[in-house]
């Protein structure tokens, strides 16, 4: 599946050793798929939404109603995207975006930042999510969270501080709030690495939830099974 890779950040220097660059760690999560990689975050756009088959877009230090030339240029691709009825795939900045390009509203959550393990609750289970779990566990990073729908959105999954952590716009749109491209390695160097940002109390709280297992594997599964119409 002939997939663009929409990057809108890059790993922090000092953290590159643990899993590489972001595109790095997208391409050994789904190694499948024919993937062609454009860095967003630098302004390098593809040309035409029907060019590509499928899009990945990624998690992102700055948040989707920052007024950044790239930020509202997504935007604007994101809503051709939609009109051109192609595949989507958001994670955390890309869930939110998903949200906030086609009509719906992310501001800052009130509950602060998820960090660490969280449980994700399947409200509405559809028949791409095989092997099916009830309750799969994801890891985060976010302060921003979607707040209002888009229209035509439907929540998928809830957790107990995020009310939409996945969601879908039709059957070819989705988002998911949490991040199964990221190791539990790399998740605590960058909560440690952001500890001043986040703050120590959620930085310990959420270290502390290292120790659950992360369903990984399946919501790569999910994610693939998505992307095929499966």
């Amino acid at each position: 599946m002939k997939t663009a890779l929409l990057i809108c950040d890059h790993v922090n220097s000092d953290l590159r050793h643990i899993q590489g660059g972001y595109t790095d760690m997208l391409v050994d999560l789904f190694p499948e798929l024919d993937f062609e990689v454009f860095y967003v975050c630098d302004g390098h756009f593809p040309k035409h939404a029907k060019d590509f088959e499928a899009y990945l877009v990624n998690g992102s230090r700055l948040s989707v109603y920052d007024e950044v030339d790239w930020i509202v240029r997504l935007k604007m691709f994101v809503r051709e995207i939609h009109t051109e009825g192609k595949k989507y795939i958001g994670v955390c900045f890309g869930h939110q975006m998903l949200s906030e390009a086609l009509g719906g509203k992310v501001t800052k959550s009130k509950h602060g930042w998820c960090v660490g393990v969280h449980s994700f609750e399947i409200v509405r289970p559809e028949k791409w999510m095989s092997p099916f779990q009830q309750n799969a566990n994801l890891l985060m990073m976010c302060h921003d969270q979607v707040q209002v729908l888009p229209p035509g959105g439907v929540v998928l999954a809830k957790a107990e501080k995020c009310p939409i952590c996945m969601f879908k716009v039709g059957d070819n749109m989705m988002g998911i709030q949490g991040h199964p491209e990221f190791s539990k390695d790399y998740d605590r160097a960058l909560m440690e690495l952001r500890t001043k940002r986040v703050g120590k109390e959620k930085v310990e709280q959420g270290l502390e939830t290292l120790t659950k297992t992360v369903d990984r594997s399946v919501f790569r599964e999910w994610m693939l099974n998505f992307l095929k119409g499966e």
